[in-house]
């Protein structure tokens, strides 16, 4: 690697409260998927995630273009088989996680995708023998309840379809952040660029043997283009940047921003109700991602640059 590629993907010179500052707006932009989709007036997942993984691809190429001293391809190529691994999980993240919004309420969704710790945290046992803390384990235990909770609430509205979906989007991020740790890979740009690529020619290849028409409304192209280089794109970036100086435990308090306010926008914009059973299991869902994050700070203080 050049010396101008190595000073470019190294940890940017910002503090650790800049950090947090992105991380948090980070979650801000990755809260708008809901908003965006429920904006769709015709697309189904394949042909959203057809535009959108087009314009996520280019914008992360342009990215680690820049980042890479002007040598995309071999950045690219450095994330290896394990970058190719978490790629194809985030390919069913992507599909999983647009489908979840389209047939059940974003407050369920959102909720359910927090559940990717947890997956990854078990995940990380088997296959990489890490150990998992015992506030980890107890944290489980009452994650599953309230995503039991969702899950057979929305059987009853039937929603389980979109809620099971949901969790493939979960259960697709776990395998990408597996992934990552398993072939250590500190920059996570050119995975998710490889992402948008397999996403973007399985949607194309889907639409084209289930003859869905790339020809949609300019506005639901227009649509699913913003949620590709500013929802998932622009938030993956400044995300990635803060993440470089804010410890992993804070990390995952911090990107509850998402979940928290992904509901929010749709009920102020969009007058999406939420359930009592979606409120219920999806706050013992985030008492026991913010107790598991608080546990691991007490154990590892970290100091305030």
């Amino acid at each position: 690697m050049s010396e101008t590629m190595a000073a470019r993907l190294e940890s940017p010179n910002i503090s650790y409260v800049s950090g947090v500052v992105l991380v948090l707006l980070a979650g801000v932009f990755w809260s708008s998927m809901g908003v965006g989709i429920r904006l769709i007036e015709e697309a189904n997942v394949w042909q959203i995630l057809f535009y959108r993984s087009i314009a996520l691809a280019i914008f992360l190429f342009c990215i680690i273009t820049y980042k890479s001293g002007f040598r995309p391809v071999a950045a690219i190529r450095s994330a290896g088989i394990a970058g190719v691994i978490g790629a194809l999980g985030l390919v069913a993240a992507f599909s999983g996680g647009v489908y979840a919004i389209q047939t059940t309420t974003v407050a369920n969704a959102m909720f359910l995708f927090a559940a990717a710790p947890f997956l990854a945290a078990v995940f990380g046992w088997i296959i990489l023998r890490e150990e998992v803390r015992k506030a980890t384990w107890v944290a489980m235990i009452f994650a599953s309840i309230g995503i039991a909770i969702m899950v057979i609430n929305g059987f009853a509205a039937g929603r389980l379809v979109g809620n099971l979906s949901a969790i493939g989007s979960a259960f697709g991020f776990a395998v990408f952040s597996i992934a990552l740790r398993w072939g250590k890979l500190e920059d996570m740009l050119p995975a998710v660029f490889l992402a948008g690529v397999f996403a973007f020619v399985t949607a194309g290849m889907i639409c084209l043997a289930k003859g869905y028409s790339f020809a949609l409304p300019r506005s639901d192209i227009g649509i699913a283009i913003t949620l590709g280089y500013l929802q998932v794109g622009m938030g993956l970036v400044i995300y990635t940047v803060g993440s470089k100086v804010v410890p992993a435990a804070e990390l995952t308090l911090l990107s509850m921003t998402e979940v928290l306010l992904g509901p929010f926008w749709v009920w102020i914009f969009m007058g999406e109700s939420v359930s009592f059973y979606t409120l219920f299991g999806g706050s013992v869902l985030m008492m026991a991602i913010a107790g598991n994050a608080l546990s691991g700070l007490r154990r590892k203080p970290v100091p305030v640059l």
